[in-house]
């Protein structure tokens, strides 16, 4: 069982930064963050599996967000520069076993239980 526990959300201006961490207990083939935005299921925002060259990011997010991680301290981090009105949401850091690429929910099996996004305008 891999507990995630994510912190950094808060409420923001458009055009500001936030950083938002996940502890975790273990890692996995699959890690990354989604979000779940009014009005909108939940999305994928960006994500990574491990021995892969790239990571996976949402055309809206693109140059904006930056998904890292830092195994020795077992946190995973989403950096979002110039947030927006439509960052607005829920957001949950995640982690599971894949298998291949790791683009949609069903490739991940352990769950946050999110951090509030705010953007005001």
């Amino acid at each position: 069982q891999v507990q995630l526990a994510e912190s950094g959300g808060g409420s923001v201006q458009a055009g500001g930064s936030l950083r938002l961490s996940c502890e975790y207990t273990a890692s996995t083939y699959c890690m990354g963050w989604f979000r779940q935005t009014p009005g909108k299921g939940r999305e994928r925002v960006a994500t990574f599996h491990v021995g892969g060259s790239l990571n996976q990011y949402i055309e809206s997010v693109r140059g904006r967000f930056t998904i890292s991680r830092d195994n020795a301290k077992k946190t995973l981090y989403l950096q979002m520069n110039n947030l927006k009105p439509e960052d607005t949401g829920m957001y949950y850091c995640a982690a599971g076993s894949g298998p291949g690429l790791c683009s949609t929910s069903e490739k991940f099996e352990y769950w946050g239980l999110g951090t509030q996004v705010t953007v005001s305008s």
